[in-house]
């Protein structure tokens, strides 16, 4: 039966590239044969890099945590983006349990999972301990996002005998597997300090248990989140952790975390996903291309924005809402952050539409526009500094993990034991990075989770938040109040029908 494990490897993995090799080897294969071919530093480069597609593309992962939520929408431009209102539902949450994003997301999530597997099981002897440590923390990162998503995560434990169906995980038992897989991944990964950012390291797994301990009481009941006490203090055990390593720091431009050359000049980088510029890389360059208009430079796809709800709770000194950034706004006139109002190329010449009308951001913006002014609609976000000399290979690494949201976290365990003033402490450490020259003296939950929002705006984050604070059921501007269903995405049919493990989430 090995031998079937190894041939899904070549075929998971991508072994069979080259034309006179393969013959050769499919001619030849057998198991010794095939464990030599295999190298699995190869192997695992391909889990890392499996990562780009369901999580920078725009239309995957991403959409999942942003367009549901009050920070997204894109929305409808005449005969642009309708794309059978796809975008739309996600934001007016009314999709489907044959909605494609998600799907689509769902099964490569789990593609990364199975892979990840075979390193662990099939290749272990060849492997060292580092990169069965590496390989379990992948496995890990993925199915927290599958659980956080559906609520249920197929797990196969022995790859010996595929004529079982993989059991399914959910609620405790599910997190409970992830808490105890990072734990074990992390005796033998590296430190940070000894490896780049996107290579797993022990701080992303740190990371990655602080979220889990923050959100294991609401996977466990999302209509209800609790936080027990015991929770809260590994949430700040494992923190302090990484702020007493004194390897980090709030950085002064929030924008550096995703420069093109973020990797070099970030303060606070802890997990992310390689690119490399002109060379290889994810969709990263979406996180610009999508929102940009047709006559800035670089000219955009003109689709998604935030909206006025999100954008108006900011502070007009919060320097997140936007900035002049070198290699960008000489470049084009574009500056980072909230796109509103004229916008200017770099000699400061007003841009026009391509009706003529001034390119004038506004924060007004429907789900469907259809009016003379349906191309300016919407402020526009640049979280990602662009990158002029990538190509379509942008080089900025895309983040998962970085230390802002630490610190968040932290002081969101402190707030809900009831320690405000640590928390307080902890928020004003970044808001004193970001503009503000008088701290905030009072703190809520409320207040929180904007100043989550103001902080990790664009990145991933929100919906998992909203769910966590109570808040994704609401209504705002463009989607009324839902129901208890939405609060988890629906298992695909194709998963249903092959595994009878899975059971479809309610209201599905």
């Amino acid at each position: 039966m090995k031998i079937i494990k190894i041939l899904m490897a070549f075929l998971f993995f991508g072994i069979f590239s080259c034309s006179e090799l393969n013959e050769e080897i499919r001619d030849t294969i057998n198991e010794e044969t095939a464990l030599a071919e295999v190298e699995v530093s190869a192997l695992l480069t391909a889990v890392y890099e499996a990562h780009r597609t369901p999580y920078q593309d725009q239309s995957r992962f991403w959409a999942a945590q942003q367009h549901t939520t009050d920070e997204t929408l894109g929305p409808t431009r005449g005969p642009d983006w309708d794309d059978n209102g796809i975008w739309r539902v996600l934001h007016q949450h009314t999709w489907d349990s044959d909605h494609s994003f998600l799907s689509n997301t769902f099964n490569e999530l789990l593609e990364i999972v199975f892979n990840a597997s075979v390193i662990i099981e099939t290749f272990g002897d060849k492997a060292t301990a580092q990169q069965i440590a590496e390989a379990r923390f992948i496995r890990a990162f993925a199915m927290f996002s599958v659980l956080d998503g559906w609520g249920q995560v197929p797990f196969r434990d022995d790859l010996d005998d595929f004529s079982k169906d993989p059991q399914v995980l959910s609620g405790n038992e599910a997190i409970d597997f992830i808490i105890n897989e990072t734990n074990t991944a992390m005796t033998n990964l590296p430190e940070r300090s000894a490896v780049q950012a996107y290579v797993a390291n022990k701080d992303a797994a740190r990371v990655l248990l602080i979220k889990a301990y923050l959100n294991k009481g609401t996977f466990a009941d999302r209509s209800n989140p609790s936080f027990p006490s015991e929770d809260m203090d590994q949430v700040i055990t494992l923190s302090q952790q990484l702020v007493g390593s004194g390897n980090y720091s709030v950085s002064d431009n929030v924008f550096d975390n995703f420069a093109p050359n973020n990797d070099a000049i970030s303060t606070e980088l802890i997990y992310t996903n390689e690119n490399r510029g002109g060379e290889s890389s994810g969709n990263v360059r979406s996180r610009w291309f999508c929102t940009l208009h047709y006559n800035q430079n670089p000219s955009g796809w003109n689709g998604f924005t935030t909206i006025a709800d999100f954008y108006d709770r900011f502070d007009a000194n919060d320097e997140r809402l936007g900035l002049s950034y070198d290699g960008v706004t000489d470049i084009s006139g574009i500056k980072v952050g909230m796109l509103e109002g004229q916008q200017f190329d770099e000699k400061g010449t007003a841009l026009k539409d391509r009706s003529g009308a001034p390119l004038a951001f506004t924060k007004e913006v429907s789900a469907v526009e259809n009016g003379s002014n349906l191309e300016v609609t919407g402020v526009r976000v640049i979280k990602y500094p662009i990158d002029y000399d990538g190509g379509d290979n942008a080089d900025n690494d895309y983040v998962f993990y970085r230390y802002s949201d630490v610190l968040l976290m932290k002081a969101e365990a402190h707030l809900r034991k009831g320690d405000e003033a640590t928390a307080l402490d902890l928020v004003n450490q970044i808001r004193s990075k970001r503009g503000f020259t008088q701290d905030l003296t009072a703190l809520t939950l409320e207040d929180l989770l904007d100043e989550r929002g103001f902080e990790l705006y664009w990145e991933g984050h929100r919906r998992t938040d909203l769910i966590r604070f109570g808040k994704f059921l609401d209504a705002y501007s463009g989607k009324e109040s839902s129901g208890s269903e939405r609060l988890l995405f629906p298992i695909p049919s194709g998963a249903l029908a092959s595994n009878p493990n899975f059971v479809q989430n309610p209201g599905y």
